[in-house]
């Protein structure tokens, strides 16, 4: 016999928290009770990434579910926790709201700012502050590992830019990036596949920095030119089908003949 609980017209915080109890009890669901912080690592991730579709997409509806989706992450990760008596639900919540006005001084203190730069500025000292940390290479260690590759590229490279540690203007850093590539093609030429790997990474890491004199995201930017790669494949597959074209078949030249012609369009 399945678990009884009450049918309600709305639901709130507290019958999630008890919902989800139910389901990590011996009467509960057998997967529920199986998953560890590990086993749901990607989880997270992917409902993330979920949420930011729904926004790329102005999907009210879709929005909600999905931020119900990271809510039920982060209650199943904090309820783990609750069985081993380390912290519960609850806890994240004090932490968060205690971090919120800590990190608000010009709300909730005496502390005057003039625009969102000094509010940003003042949230940066007083996070280095309450983490203990000392040093600037302190703060870019602090940059999770687990971010995307450009992510975290992009926001290590803000941090350092913070303690003067940046190029002067938009041309040191265009020069830079040319720089790596004349190395990459001098480690191609060299047909050293260790140095090619790390030159392609300091091309990689180069051209994070032109998408901060930019103001754009990398992350953003590179999606971008995937989505317009993905678009153009379509008119070339299309075009290819028009022409009787097999694409598996055809030559270097005459692909790039069809790229054209989809660029064009």
């Amino acid at each position: 016999m399945g678990v009884s609980y009450e049918k309600k017209e709305k639901y709130d915080i507290n019958d999630l928290l008890e919902i989800m109890q139910i389901l990590r009890s011996e009467e509960g669901c057998p997967w529920d009770k199986e998953q560890t912080h590990t086993s749901m690592r990607k989880d997270m991730i992917e409902e993330a990434y979920e949420v930011c579709e729904a926004i790329d997409m102005n999907d009210r509806d879709l929005l909600k579910e999905e931020l119900g989706d990271v809510l039920l992450q982060v209650v199943h990760h904090s309820r783990i926790e609750e069985e081993q008596g380390n912290f519960n639900f609850q806890d994240v919540c004090d932490g968060i709201c205690k971090k919120l006005i800590i990190r608000h001084p010009h709300v909730f203190g005496d502390t005057q700012v003039e625009n969102t730069d000094e509010v940003l500025s003042n949230w940066e000292q007083i996070k280095q502050q309450t983490k203990g940390q000392t040093s600037s290479t302190q703060t870019l260690r602090s940059v999770p590992k687990t971010f995307p590759a450009l992510m975290r590229a992009q926001k290590v490279q803000k941090r350092a830019a913070k303690t003067g540690f940046d190029y002067p203007d938009l041309y040191w850093a265009m020069g830079d990036l040319e720089s790596e590539l004349d190395e990459l093609q001098c480690a191609i030429e060299d047909e050293n596949p260790q140095q090619c790997f790390e030159e392609l990474g300091d091309v990689l890491f180069s051209a994070v920095n032109m998408a901060r004199f930019f103001k754009v995201d990398a992350e953003e930017s590179l999606n971008a030119s995937t989505e317009k790669f993905i678009a153009r494949f379509q008119k070339v597959e299309e075009l290819a089908k028009e022409k009787g074209i097999e694409l598996s078949s055809v030559s270097i030249q005459e692909m790039e003949q069809l790229w054209k012609q989809a660029k064009a369009k």
